[in-house]
């Protein structure tokens, strides 16, 4: 995946979430990988505040930090940009320089994150 982080994990439940979505979406994949290597890289290497990703509070999981990507853009969606209804949660394991990939969803079909997953795989 990218060279920006040191690993890039999907959980096996994100890779279902993408294959789900690719169907609808045709160019999600390569649109994940441009925001890995952009949005990700400026808000958690080069520290550039976005109104686009926000930590996830009140999980009860302290560590690692969760956050939603509220902000993505999809060339599938023509026209609206980085405001396509797609939503990604992560994890960034700081001291392995990870993401982790918990969940993609599409706005329209949900409406927040499976709070139960994350706690699944973090606590």
């Amino acid at each position: 995946m990218s060279g920006v982080f040191a690993h890039v994990r999907r959980l096996p439940e994100f890779e279902k979430d993408l294959k789900k979505l690719s169907k609808r979406f045709r160019t999600l994949p390569e649109d994940l990988e441009t925001f890995i290597e952009t949005e990700l890289q400026l808000f958690h290497k080069l520290s550039v505040a976005t109104q686009g990703i926000v930590r996830i509070d009140g999980l009860g999981v302290p560590d690692p930090p969760v956050y939603k990507a509220r902000k993505f853009a999809c060339r599938a969606l023509k026209g609206r940009g980085v405001q396509s209804g797609i939503r990604v949660i992560y994890a960034w394991r700081v001291e392995t320089d990870t993401i982790e990939l918990i969940e993609m969803y599409f706005k329209a079909d949900k409406e927040n994150e499976d709070r139960e997953r994350i706690k699944r795989y973090y606590t």
